[in-house]
């Protein structure tokens, strides 16, 4: 059994880049970029007015002048600004030569054909030609994730369609006699695969591609023969339940035998303790757990962050600091411990309800969770610690 630092580490060194694809613009939200992005032209590609207002020269501004024109946005100035002229100008559209400041038309009165201009502490405004972005700067790095303001900038530079990294595709496999669909009404002996929805909902969040391979039956044959067909087809496999060491637990030697090379088969931690991550060239396998707690956990910690790797990002966890509103305590002391837990909108934690890995509905009432290290028994009401947020932290309702 090894440690969840020394597990993940061999966990993200086993990464290797996918393949960079383009696609468009428009679907490229959440994708990760597959190399710097330069920029083709200065930002602004000219000097534009700020204001709707006047385009003169600063040092006329204390007398009558006269309009020779008027600019329209996306239409070029016909006339250069001489002494005492100017040009009505509109919100971005270009500057004149001659003028070096606009005047807000708040700040003038006009009588036919002339201005006068009423307050003289006139700035330029006016947004020179390049000052925010020169013709060949960088303006995203590769790695990025794509945001709606990154899709923005994108699109100032004319980078459409995107250079990003493929998606991994996970084959999602659920383990188990005792397992039926959802649609099915278990009897007294089975229960519903609640793993294999969630861990798609997962893989979508994730930005992966998620493939619902169905339930296998617990024989090393049946494991070994949906590996054998769908190796092809997908980039990892994530299976869930057949790790531990039952009698039934058929998983581990199974995927030895379609020669995955098994990297670790327990980590110090809880819940999660015999999680198996495995690599064949560039095929990737991970076996998770049968609880669903310990499912969610164990790709939250371990696969979310190995697939952005693969794409060519970096995970980012958001992190918070709180007050314990109670003890939080356990029994054994020699895993590294995941508690799920709910932080209020007064910065306050609490202990959820929650019964053990198999206890999946306490998860829709959580936010977060906690970490206690190895030795240590728990903490304190009134101490201040750092939790890790959830997706769950956008929707959970707070008091």
């Amino acid at each position: 059994m090894i440690s969840f630092e020394e597990s993940l580490q061999i966990t993200l060194n086993s990464a290797k880049l996918l393949d960079a694809e383009m696609v468009p613009l428009a679907a490229s939200n959440g994708r990760y970029l597959a190399e710097d992005i330069l920029s083709d032209i200065d930002m602004p590609p000219f000097d534009k007015s700020a204001m709707d207002g006047y385009a003169c020269r600063l040092e006329d501004i204390k007398e009558p002048l006269t309009i020779v024109e008027t600019i329209p946005a996306g239409v070029a100035p016909q006339k250069e600004i001489r002494h005492g002229e100017c040009s009505k100008i509109m919100t971005g559209s270009v500057v004149p030569k001659g003028a070096d400041c606009v005047v807000m038309v708040e700040y003038t009165k006009r009588e036919d054909n002339k201005i006068y201009i009423t307050n003289h502490n006139n700035k330029s405004n006016i947004c020179y030609k390049a000052e925010d972005i020169s013709q060949g700067d960088k303006v995203l790095s590769q790695g990025v994730a794509i945001t709606p303001t990154h899709m923005a900038v994108l699109a100032s530079v004319g980078c459409d369609p995107v250079p990003v990294i493929k998606r991994p595709v996970i084959g999602i496999i659920a383990t188990g006699d005792e397992l039926v669909e959802p649609h099915q009404k278990p009897n007294a002996s089975q229960i519903r695969n609640s793993n294999s929805a969630q861990l798609f909902g997962q893989a979508i969040d994730a930005g992966c591609v998620p493939r619902d391979l169905g339930i296998v039956k617990d024989t090393e044959e049946a494991i070994k023969t949906i590996i054998t067909k769908e190796k092809p087809h997908v980039d990892i496999f994530m299976l869930s339940g057949g790790v531990s060491m039952g009698d039934f637990d058929h998983v581990p030697k199974a995927l030895k035998d379609c020669g995955f090379k098994l990297l670790f088969e327990k980590v110090a931690i809880k819940p999660g303790k015999p999680t198996v991550f495995g690599t064949d060239k560039e095929k990737y396998v991970f076996g998770l757990p049968g609880n669903p707690v310990s499912t969610y956990m164990i790709f939250e910690l371990f696969v979310k962050p190995f697939c952005i790797k693969l794409m060519g990002g970096t995970i980012n966890t958001t992190k918070i600091k709180g007050i314990l509103a109670e003890d939080i305590t356990r029994k054994g002391v020699n895993r590294l411990a995941h508690i799920p837990i709910n932080i209020n909108s007064s910065g306050e934690i609490s202990r959820i309800n929650y019964h053990g890995s198999a206890h999946i509905h306490a998860l829709t009432m959580s936010n977060g969770f906690i970490r206690i290290p190895i030795g240590i028994e728990g903490f304190k009401k009134g101490e201040e610690i750092e939790i890790t947020l959830t997706n769950n932290s956008i929707h959970t309702k707070k008091d």
